[in-house]
């Protein structure tokens, strides 16, 4: 059996969502990639997008910050990239014709969110 994953290269300030045997359990956005005394291994820095935001660094492999599955206290861990769907997307052709055609400073639709407001009873 061929595994199709190909790991996405990992760089400072991209978004990655860390998985625990195969459960998705945080984002996270890396801070910094250092090296390591040890050849080979690196000083992986996150920033764990919870509530509270934490910090975090592991000592890694370069190949499982760009998304090789490795072992963490005897639990199977993954670290992947987060490709916004913006990316994933194929280029569309633009079909509009120059009426439709959107003004550059347009500042498009207002969506309002009422009950997100703090209301004073």
């Amino acid at each position: 059996m061929t595994n199709s994953f190909k790991p996405e290269k990992t760089y400072v300030n991209d978004i990655v969502i860390v998985h625990k045997e195969d459960n998705p359990q945080f984002f996270a956005r890396v801070e910094d990639i250092s090296e390591d005394i040890k050849p080979g291994w690196f000083h992986l820095k996150l920033l764990v997008l919870t509530i509270p935001v934490q910090e975090v660094t592991w000592i890694l492999k370069d190949i499982y910050i760009d998304g090789t599955e490795f072992s963490m206290e005897g639990n199977r861990m993954k670290i992947e990239k987060v490709i916004p769907p913006s990316k994933n997307k194929p280029a569309q052709e633009d079909t509009t014709t120059s009426s439709e055609e959107k003004k550059e400073d347009d500042p498009g639709k207002v969506i309002s969110f009422p009950g997100l407001k703090n209301q004073k009873e």
